[in-house]
């Protein structure tokens, strides 16, 4: 079978809600990222084949096919055509996976695979809630199979930390621990690899690069982490152990062996495996688990022998019932901190991650990374790769 390489991965820092990227068109950073590794590859802008954004809020300034609007502000030309997809949380995701899988087709050489999402400009719920009389996506037959449900991502959170045994202590702790991992990073400039500069300009007329994950919580204290209610009494989940509202975009280049040849591109990462899964949507977030089972059942392989992986915090619950769930080593999960302290921009988080997970991989000299995410009612993916 013909494999599918990523050649380069670039993400935007994370901009908290009504921060500093709060002002910028979501196509604007969209497009910003993918002149980035055109820049960075060298690969001629006119023999990208595709692009292939996730976007989860497709409202407002994030419709009418992000892809394409990010690929008109940005130095490809017209000729490039680009889809938009939404897998919620896992969209960007999914677009490593279609881009490997048209790489691995022979249909195409060149892919690019990305997301963006404005939280600030688009609150999350917006396509629901703007057109609220338009109808709920839950009712119908749904609401006849699941009566009284709500697919709701916080009781989500709640019941996965209720099945698999996480306390709040240990959503505390993880938080905690999300932010030193996030701030200690960032200090030691192991996201300079991954992350591009964009220029904005603050309130008092100024510009400035904006480099660094704004959410971090650099006075970060587990006593006042710890102080914090849950937001239902006598539960697990409370405003400082679930992810951040975060405006941002990221992409990656996917592309095929006879393309490295080519343009002369040497390899970061090679796609090793891929699964996607649907599971019980009143869980909501438990897709990860079977994901990974699946993934590593494709691969021939056991949680023993991936030397890091990334899970996304949409709710520090997922990780730690994932991991509690698979066997994995609490020492190899989000090593440089999580979406508690660097953000999560729905469409932009896998291919966020998916940099920041081949980046600290060769920085450890390691081999095998996994990278799951999951998604909105009880889907998920998960991907292996190998770094070379």
């Amino acid at each position: 079978m013909a494999e599918a390489y990523i050649v380069a991965a670039v993400r935007t820092a994370g901009g908290k809600k009504n921060g500093r990227l709060s002002k910028t068109h979501p196509a604007d950073m969209g497009g910003k990222v993918i002149d980035a590794l055109i820049e960075r590859t060298g690969v001629p802008a006119e023999k990208v084949d595709d692009v292939i954004f996730g976007c989860v809020s497709q409202i407002g300034p994030q419709t009418f096919n992000v892809a394409r609007t990010s690929i008109l502000s940005s130095c490809l030309p017209e000729s490039v055509p680009g889809v938009s997809i939404d897998r919620q949380c896992g969209s960007s995701q999914q677009a490593i996976h279609f881009a490997a899988q048209a790489v691995m087709s022979g249909t195409q050489d060149v892919v690019i695979a990305g997301g963006v999402e404005s939280m600030s400009q688009v609150p999350i719920g917006s396509p629901v809630t703007a057109v609220k009389e338009m109808g709920n996506p839950f009712t119908g037959i749904i609401s006849e199979r699941y009566p009284g449900e709500s697919f709701s991502q916080f009781n989500g959170a709640e019941r996965m930390a209720a099945k698999y045994g996480v306390s709040k202590d240990e959503l505390d702790q993880f938080a905690y621990d999300s932010h030193k991992r996030g701030m200690a990073a960032t200090e030691a400039g192991r996201f300079k690899e991954e992350i591009i500069p964009i220029s904005v300009t603050l309130e008092d007329g100024s510009q400035v690069e904006h480099v660094v994950d704004e959410g971090i919580r650099w006075e970060a204290d587990l006593a006042a982490i710890k102080s914090l209610n849950p937001l239902v009494e006598g539960g697990y989940i409370s405003a400082a152990n679930a992810s951040q509202i975060t405006d941002g975009a990221s992409a990656l280049m996917v592309v095929s062996e006879q393309a490295l040849k080519e343009y002369g591109l040497t390899p970061l990462a090679r796609i090793h495996a891929m699964s996607v899964v649907g599971s019980d949507p009143t869980m909501v977030l438990e897709g990860p688990i079977p994901a990974t089972e699946k993934v590593l059942a494709q691969a021939g392989m056991t949680i023993g022998d991936i030397d890091l992986y990334e899970v996304n915090e949409a709710f520090g619950s997922v990780p730690l019932a994932w991991m509690k769930a698979v066997g994995a080593d609490y020492d190899k999960l989000n090593v440089n901190g999580g979406a508690q302290a660097l953000g999560h921009p729905l469409g932009a988080t896998g291919t966020k991650l998916m940099g920041t997970l081949i980046y600290e991989l060769k920085r450890r000299g390691g081999k095998y990374g996994l990278l799951a995410i999951c998604e909105g009612l009880g889907t998920a993916n998960a991907t292996i790769i190998e770094v070379l």
